[in-house]
Formats: C-alpha cells, structure tokens, sequence
C-alpha cells in the first residue's frame, strides 16, 4: 500500500486536531506517514500521539537553525522523489495554502485545494459557500491535498510510528528569515482548535462594544470571532475572521451575535456541530442554518446569558 504523506500542523509540543482529522482521512487513501518539521525534540513530543491517530511511519525532519524559509516544502519535496507517495494531506490554513502552493509547482504536482471530503476515486469541495458540490480527480502523480478543517471526524486507529530522520536543507532558497516576531497570544484559545467560537459581526456596532461578545467567550471558555462586516468596520482584529476570506471553523459550539449570516461568513462555519444566532433581524440568513436562534438585541440577550451560565458555573 501506498504512503500518504501527512503534514503535521503544531504548535508548542501541541498538535493541531486538523492533524488528527488528516491523518484519519489519509487512511482512505494509503498507508499515513505523519510529517514533523521543527526544532530539535519536536517528533518526541508528538510521536505518541501520531501513533495514536494511526502514523505507520513518522518522518522526522529537525534543525535548530532559524534562517530557513518554509523549511516544509523541501522535507516534503525530497520526501516525494524519495518515497513515491500516493498523495500529500496538508491542512487549510494560511502557512498550509502558502506551502500547498510551493509544493505543487517546485514537484510539479496537481494541487486540490480546499477540500471537504476525499476517496480512492477524488476529492469534493464545496464552492460557492456551500451553495455547489464539486469533484475533482488529480490527473498527475504524488497530488498535493489541502482539507478544510472540521470536514473529518478524527477516528483514532494505532499505527506503528516507525520514525526516520529526514535532513531539512535550503532547496535552494535565495531568501532567509532574518528576525521572528511571535504573536503574543492571550488566555482564550486558538480559533480553530477551540470547542466552542463566540463571534460578533456588524450588529455590535463598535470595538468599545465588542466587549460583550468577549465576556461571554470567556464566560465560555470560547475562542472570540468575528465577521469580515466587523473586522473591516475595525471592531476586531483581522485574525480573528471567520469565513471565506478568513479562518474555518468547526467547533462543537458556534454562538453568532449580530451576525447576518452573509453566505461568505457561512462558508467559514457552517459546519458547526450546533449553532446558536441572536439578531433583531427575524429574516436574517443566518437563522437558516442556526440550530437555535433569538430575535433580539444582543446587547440585551447576551448579557443575560452571560449571567444566567456564570451562576450555574459558581
């Protein structure tokens, strides 16, 4: 059986559960090889749980050196002419779309970007923000697959996790990272690993306002959201963008506060295992696909939830 090369999305000693749902659906095509680019020590951290998630083989390709420009596009080039993988898995994400694309031109490979689903016989997207279904099949060897986030449900299945070393080199680069600046992130979690995503969009009205959408968040232990009517009107950061032009989310909880429902924000969401929306608006888009929704101002709802979850937690 053929390999499938997984690129493994992590972060601190923590993996990404986009990693996890690669891997479960990298099963459907071949043998999973789980692939770890970092700094030395990275693959022990990870390897278990790799193992864990079914990794036949786990590739381990480490440098301390901080100059290397995308290092995973040349670990997962060589690992291509090398191994003769049946496909590359790679997260959606911004770094998994920017090495997705390099990959495919420097092997010549087809690139099936954001995909939904994945068999023997091709892959699905949805376009059009989940208005069409799609299905293409690669017509090169060694295709490289980007999966949306939250279209697997992770099935742990143990594998061997055979390690081997892989040497990170340049390929050939004539640019290198000369200084890192790390995000300084705050106690709510990541966007897409969080379980439960509280969003605001234009509803809220102001970035002074968006306070009531970051104390139920918090309230929740939920990650903070926003749609792009919000983020362009400046009431929050562009990192935190749901949507098509933003980040895709899949968590077990979606609360959407003074969110329309535009069909590029429902691109980014709707696959939400349930979801809750608070609009006056009783027409608005986004109450077709809630789960349960409030006709009402949420700066009335949301406090009272608020109060009402944080008494049953004390």
């Amino acid at each position: 059986m053929a390999e499938v090369l997984v690129l493994v999305d992590h972060l601190e000693g923590e993996i990404k559960k986009s990693s996890y749902e690669l891997l479960t659906a990298a099963r459907t095509l071949g043998e999973p090889s789980a692939v770890v680019v970092g700094s030395a020590g990275t693959a022990a951290k990870l390897a278990d749980g790799l193992r864990e998630h079914g990794a036949e083989k786990i590739y381990v390709a480490e440098t301390d050196s901080d100059e290397f420009l995308s290092p995973e596009v040349s670990v997962l080039a060589s690992l291509i002419e090398s191994a003769s993988p049946a496909a590359v898995l790679i997260g959606v994400s911004a770094d998994g779309k920017e090495i997705a694309g390099r990959l495919a031109v420097r092997t010549g490979s087809a690139w099936l970007n954001d995909v939904v689903a994945l068999s023997g016989d091709g892959v699905t997207h949805s376009v059009f923000g989940g208005a069409y279904v799609a299905e293409a099949k690669a017509n090169t060897e060694h295709p490289v697959i980007t999966l949306r986030p939250g279209s697997v449900e992770i099935e742990p299945s143990p594998g061997a996790g055979a390690e081997q070393a892989v040497e990170v080199t340049s390929g050939g680069r004539s640019a290198a990272v000369t200084s890192r600046e790390p995000i300084v992130g705050g106690d709510r979690p990541e966007l897409t690993e969080a379980s439960v995503v509280v969003s605001g969009g234009r509803g809220v009205g102001s970035a002074d306002d968006f306070g009531v959408v970051e104390g139920l968040a918090d309230t929740l232990g939920a990650a903070v959201g926003a749609s792009r009517a919000a983020v362009d009107s400046g009431y929050y950061p562009h990192q935190f963008q749901v949507g098509q032009t933003g980040k895709t989310v899949s968590p077990q909880l979606y609360i959407a506060l003074g969110i329309s429902g535009a069909i590029q924000h429902r691109a980014g969401m709707q696959t939400s295992k349930t979801i809750i929306a608070v609009n006056k608006d009783a027409e608005a888009p986004i109450f077709e696909i809630a789960d349960f929704g409030v006709v009402g101002d949420l700066f009335t709802v949301t406090p009272q939830l608020t109060d009402e979850i944080a008494k049953r937690k004390s």
